[in-house]
């Protein structure tokens, strides 16, 4: 798993961290019990406090991503259906409310992009 962070980006470090792993979990990339690199070492590798990374892992926790058992490590939570569809639609909301703003700017009217919608949705587009 590779994880870049940006200094230059105004999303706090320890959220990129988060949505990294997330967004590797939600992939696949990282597997259901699969362990995580220990605080220190992920904070040595990105060069940043090993406080930064606990955020982040507690976060992940806390959200029911991952789970922590003291003196063993950091583990890919068993997969939680409704918590993936949770994410799922909250990334789904993001994109209707982009192309809702496209759309007034365009004066492309709700019927329009309805009917472009079950286009795409039957694979016609």
């Amino acid at each position: 798993m590779d994880i870049i962070i940006s200094n230059m980006s105004s999303i706090p470090i320890y959220e990129q961290i988060k949505q990294a792993i997330k967004d590797a979990i939600l992939n696949d990339e990282l597997k259901e019990e699969e362990m995580l690199p220990s605080v220190r070492n992920l904070a040595n590798d990105l060069k940043i406090s090993f406080l930064t990374v606990k955020k982040a892992y507690d976060e992940l926790e806390n959200e029911g991503y991952i789970r922590t058992i003291q003196g063993k490590g950091s583990f890919v939570s068993p997969k939680n259906i409704e918590l993936i569809r949770e994410e799922n639609i909250k990334e789904i909301e993001r994109h209707i409310e982009k192309i809702a703003e496209l759309s007034k700017i365009s004066n492309i009217s709700e019927d329009e992009i309805i009917e472009l919608f079950k286009l795409i949705i039957n694979g016609e587009v």
